[in-house]
Order: structure tokens, then sequence, then C-alpha cells
């Protein structure tokens, strides 16, 4: 992997954490996540002016991915309602860097060093270490929320698989990028208005600033993700966005007021680590 793109996924990692942010802030998780789709699906329109639509080949691709989407963000919501962002999102996506390995490794077949292969499972085992040792002390185990962390993780590696072949059979990734958002940005809203009418979306329109925020962030992660799995293997561009956690970490604690705790540094420097072997590799 080149530094530039090295250095392009680890900035979408720092996005990724920030809109997985706004998820917990003053909104009930699905709500937020709908607002922040729709900005980003918004956002994402002038782009799809400039770059077209992706060649047809691309599209089963795309509605597949649209689909996957779907279920992410209401395994992902429901796990944020039940548990801390500090415990959750690392769960979510420590799982998801192996699966990718294995998956993309089967179906891929792409070449990926021993190096490498180590690094992606220092960094997976540290970012799953630090949700054991970010769970709030006293708080209770919640077998639920765990469970769609846990799902969140293997629907985050059918999209990635699913997006990094489709932006590769697209030829452009960033008409590929920006046709998915536009189309990811319609589903929530429409299931919102359906289920709870106009009024249901009323309380979004006070945060329409920080969705604005979220949305943008969430399309510049994703976009420099898809195009990094052109011209990178696609398990390596999914471990590295999996730094993110070390983000999610700082926000929890500066912006969400979780409890430090200290024993993260030990994960952390799993994660580091696991950075520096996927590098060398």
């Amino acid at each position: 992997m080149e530094p530039y793109v090295f250095a392009a996924v680890l900035a979408a990692a720092a996005m990724h954490a920030g809109w997985n942010s706004f998820v917990k802030v003053s909104l009930e998780p699905l709500l937020a996540m709908t607002l922040i789709s729709a900005m980003g699906g918004l956002a994402a329109v002038p782009v799809l002016i400039w770059f077209g639509w992706p060649k047809a080949d691309a599209w089963p691709w795309l509605i597949g991915s649209v689909v996957v989407h779907l279920a992410y963000y209401g395994a992902l919501g429901e796990a944020y309602r039940r548990a801390d962002m500090s415990q959750i999102y690392p769960i979510a996506r420590g799982g998801a860097p192996l699966l990718t390995a294995v998956v993309s490794r089967l179906f891929v077949t792409e070449p990926i060093s021993a190096l490498a292969l180590t690094g992606i499972a220092v960094l997976g085992s540290g970012v799953a270490f630090m949700s054991v040792l970010g769970r709030r002390r006293g708080a209770a185990f919640d077998g639920a929320a765990v469970a769609f962390a846990l799902l969140t993780a293997v629907i985050i590696c059918a999209y990635t698989i699913i997006d990094g072949i489709g932006a590769r059979t697209a030829g452009d990734p960033h008409a590929y990028s920006a046709a998915l958002f536009v189309l990811d940005g319609l589903p929530l809203p429409l299931f919102i208005l359906w289920r709870r009418g106009l009024s249901g979306l009323a309380p979004a329109t006070k945060f329409l600033g920080r969705g604005l925020a979220g949305g943008l962030m969430s399309l510049g992660s994703y976009w420099i993700a898809i195009w990094a799995m052109t011209v990178a293997p696609i398990a390596l561009v999914a471990a590295l966005r999996e730094s993110s956690v070390l983000w999610a970490a700082v926000i929890a604690v500066v912006f969400l007021k979780e409890p430090v705790v200290p024993a993260r540094a030990i994960a952390a420097a799993m994660i580091l680590c696991g950075l520096v072997l996927i590098r060398a590799g």
C-alpha cells in the first residue's frame, strides 16, 4: 500500500469516528442515522452530477450495498440504544477486519503478506480488547447489545466486500461512491415517514447543522475507503479503517463525557502495533 493511500485511509478513519459520535448525541440513534444518511445523500448529489452514474455492471452491487447498509443502520442503532459508544463501537468495528480478511481471501483472492495478516490480527484483537477494557465499571452486561454489535461486524464485512468489488466493476470509484450515497440517503427518511409521519422527522430539524457535518464526514470517510479499495487490497483498507476506534475513544471521553479507563492504553498500543505491521507488510 502506497504511503498516500495509507494516510488517506487513516484520515477516513478519523472522519468515521466523528460521524458515529453524532449517533449518540441528543437524538435517538435511528433518527440520528436517518438525518446523517439523508444529509450525506444530499451532499453527494453535486458529486454525482459531476462524475455521472457508474456503468450498468455496477448496479447489482450498488443495490446490494444499499440493502446491506439498511441492515447496518438497524443493527448499529439498536446496539447504541442499549450501551455506550465506547463498548459498542469497538465490538462492531473489531470483528470486521478479521472477517473481511478471510472473506476477501476466499472470494476476491487478493495476495496479502504474512506480516500484513499478522497486523490485521493484532489490530482486530486490540480493537476487541478495547471494548472489554472500555466497558464502564459496574455497568451491567447487556447480551443483546453485544449481539447487535457482533451482527454489525458481520454486516460491515458484507458491505465492504460488496463495495470493494462494486467500485472496481464500476471503473470509477467516485461515480460509484456518489451514486451509493444518493441512493442510500433515501430509504431511512422514507421509512420514518411511513412509520411516524412528518411529526416523526420533526425532532431532527433541530440538528440540521450537526446532521450535515455528520453526513459530510460519512461521505468523505467512505468515499476515501471505496477509492482506496480500488488501488489496494480490500482487507488492508478494511483493517486500517478500524483504527477509527482510537479516535472514537477520544470522542467518547472528551465530548460524550464517558469515563476514562486507563487500561485502554494497552489496547491502543496493540492497535498502533497492528498499523505498523500492516504498513510494513
